[in-house]
């Protein structure tokens, strides 16, 4: 039990005083980028098949520690823990992040050759980062704490697309030839971005681009505010705690 205890203070992200984890941490973060520098290349050289080698390996032994040390992160006894920890979003992370490589380790699967269609799942382990940096964990908490809100507006966002999809559709068929196409347009203008490839030509169509401009800017605005309050309530949230545990070892001094 100590044992495992101990290990999964060093696999999660680090405590102040411990230099171990620490260690780990950024041994971890240096392993990630690694793994991630074969994706600039589209020639896959054979240093990069060895580097991917290795850090498949380190991610598989990641995995399996964290997994065993499920009940600990999870907060729950017996076996539960083992069998839920693998359905949560970070394990499905790693695991979807190892899987492609797995066709390297070991060619004789057939089924896993097929994920070489999937090479860019491999971008996800830069997602792994998170576990062992706090600025980034400050980050995952100030989405957590925002999901209700965040929520709401992605809803909004995703309805006002649609309707603008079909407006613009109806509006001016010439211009665009599938609704896939109206959809990309009315991103495209949500976000403001104005790629300019797909366009409307005719009076209607444009007023109806500028309504959605104008509205896509209020939208797009939404998560920054909600974002913003959450990471200062986050910060100033761990600042008391911090204070909290200094005036209490100054008591117990």
């Amino acid at each position: 039990m100590k044992i495992r205890k101990r290990i999964f203070e060093i696999i999660e992200a680090s405590a102040d005083n411990d230099v171990v984890s620490r260690i780990y941490d950024i041994f971890m973060i240096i392993v990630i980028i690694a793994s991630l520098v074969p994706l600039a290349f589209k020639t896959e050289y054979p240093a990069f098949v060895v580097i991917d080698k290795i850090c498949v390996v380190i991610f598989i032994i990641d995995y399996v520690l964290r997994l065993i040390t499920a009940d600990f992160k999870l907060k729950k006894k017996g076996a539960l823990s083992f069998l839920l920890y693998p359905l949560t979003f970070a394990a499905l992370i790693d695991l979807i992040s190892i899987l492609p490589s797995l066709t390297i380790l070991n060619s004789g699967f057939k089924i896993l050759r097929v994920m070489r269609m999937l090479r860019a799942a491999r971008v996800l382990r830069v997602f792994k980062t998170a576990r062992y940096s706090k600025s980034l964990q400050i980050i995952a908490n100030v989405f957590k704490a925002s999901k209700a809100p965040l929520s709401a507006v992605g809803s909004l966002a995703i309805v006002y697309v649609l309707t603008s999809a079909l407006v613009i559709m109806n509006v001016e068929p010439d211009s665009f030839n599938t609704f896939f196409d109206a959809v990309y347009w009315a991103t495209v203008s949500l976000t403001t971005m104005g790629y300019g490839d797909i366009y409307p030509v005719t009076t209607i169509g444009r007023l109806v681009t500028m309504i959605s401009s104008i509205f896509g800017i209020a939208i797009v605005a939404l998560p920054s505010g909600i974002i913003t309050a959450g990471y200062l309530d986050e910060i100033n949230k761990r600042a008391a705690e911090k204070a909290k545990e200094e005036s209490v070892e100054n008591k117990e001094v």
